[in-house]
Order: structure tokens, then sequence, then C-alpha cells
């Protein structure tokens, strides 16, 4: 993160002609709440922290994501001593019922939110799981925590899984996929109004023009790009985030 987002802050300090810092956070509601009283006037959030966002800070917008936020996927994985064995349908989220899960972080839109609906779907309440169900805060540590056996089976975003796997930090003889999910949108930029009041009425469409004018064919775009797996960066709305708002509700972590 410090150099992904060291990098950026260096490109948008370049651009905009204004000192640009990375203040990193220690979690999901850390940053709605440093957003909300004005600490931070850039996020990169996830689909459901995002609206969460722009419900308590009227007038914040979400103005740009990656390529692959438009169809964005979690996988659900297994220990293979588990039993459990890889399905097609949603409805074969079922075989969890009776096995140890755990999440990633509760505020998570690929980590817990969607997979929740999905489960719930599938007819799978959170009682169903062998005891309570993990929350192991990062994605990372989900695939740590079912390669280990701590738990049988856990879900990530499919972004992560795939990079560790590239990586080669992934014990295929250990964890395996059970299942991809459904598309939906995710991570986006969101960007405070006070941006405006402060830096002039320009400066949101010049913040929005440097995030989308990032280009492949520039080594030093290229290398941003990469650290966010991305190829491009595309405009969104609002709008787009209406579904997650509408799980977000029905799963009680939107008031």
């Amino acid at each position: 993160l410090q150099r992904l987002y060291g990098l950026l802050a260096s490109r948008l300090s370049t651009d905009l002609g204004v000192a640009v810092e990375y203040l990193p956070v220690t979690d999901y509601t850390a940053s709605v709440t440093a957003f909300k009283v004005g600490d931070l006037d850039l996020v990169w959030y996830g689909g459901l922290t995002g609206v969460q966002t722009r419900l308590q800070v009227p007038g914040a917008k979400a103005i740009a994501q990656r390529d692959i936020d438009a169809e964005f996927h979690s996988v659900f994985i297994a220990n293979k001593a588990s039993g459990l064995a890889p399905f097609t349908e949603l409805d074969g989220l079922a075989v969890l019922k009776g096995h140890s899960f755990t999440f990633g972080s509760e505020s998570s839109t690929s980590g817990r939110l969607m997979p929740q609906h999905f489960l719930s779907q599938a007819g799978v309440q959170l009682s169903d799981f062998k005891g309570e169900p993990g929350f192991s805060g990062a994605h990372d540590k989900t695939i740590k925590l079912v390669e280990s056996g701590t738990y049988e089976a856990g879900v990530l975003n499919e972004q992560v899984w795939k990079s560790r796997n590239e990586a080669g930090e992934v014990d295929g003889a250990k964890v395996q996929l059970l299942w991809r999910s459904p598309a939906y949108y995710d991570y986006h930029w969101v960007l405070s109004p006070e941006v405006a009041t402060r830096f002039g009425a320009e400066m949101p469409e010049r913040i929005t023009h440097a995030r989308l004018g990032l280009d492949a064919a520039k080594p030093e775009d290229q290398a941003i790009l990469d650290l966010f797996g991305a190829t491009k960066f595309i405009p969104t709305a609002d709008e787009n985030y209406r579904d997650i708002e509408a799980v977000g509700r029905e799963a009680g972590l939107i008031k």
C-alpha cells in the first residue's frame, strides 16, 4: 500500500499542482470516520463503505473505478481436507452447512457483504455454520486461515486470490477454489465535497481527469495500474451502487 499510494500521491501532486499525501488508516470504519470529519479528501473504498460514506457525507461522489470493478467477483475456497468439492451453481453453497467458515473484514463488500447475500440466496444462514463464522480482517489472512485448517472454508475477493496464486503464495495441495460468485460493482474512488470549497470549483474535474488519465503505455502509469491490478480507470457514478446499498440494508450493515 505504501508503494502503491506513494507513487499515486506523487503523480497527483504533479498533475494537480498541490501537495498530495497518502494517509493510511487501520480499517474500513476508520476510513469512513476520517472522511466524514474532513481528514481525508479522496478515498479508495469498497462498494459497501463507499455507500456508507456517501450516505453520511452529503455531496460526496463516486468518481472512478478500475475496469475490473464494474464486474467484480468473490471466490469461496476450502481446505482440501474438509471434503468439500467445487460446484458451479449458487445453490451449491448449501454444502457449507455444518462446516467452519470465515469471512474477511466485517465491512468488506467482497469478503462479507455480497458473500453473505449469496449464502442467503442459497438458504444458508450464519447459524448453519459449525460454530460462529470468523472475520479474518483481510483477504490474504482468509487464505492462510483456510490453508492452515483453522477454518474449513472461507471467502475473499477474486483479485487477491488470483494475484496470490500467480505469486506462488497459495499451497494448492491444501486449499482449493469452490465457487466464483456472480458479478457486482465494487471498489471506487469517492471525492469529498470540501475539495471544491478548498481548492476551487474546477478541482474535482481535474482530479477525475487525473484518475482516468492513467495510461498503461507510460511506464510510470503502468506501475501504478499494475499495483491496482487494472489496465485502466473508468468513470463511475453513485447509482451504480444502489444494489450494494439495498443488500447492505438487508444485511443490517446500513441503517
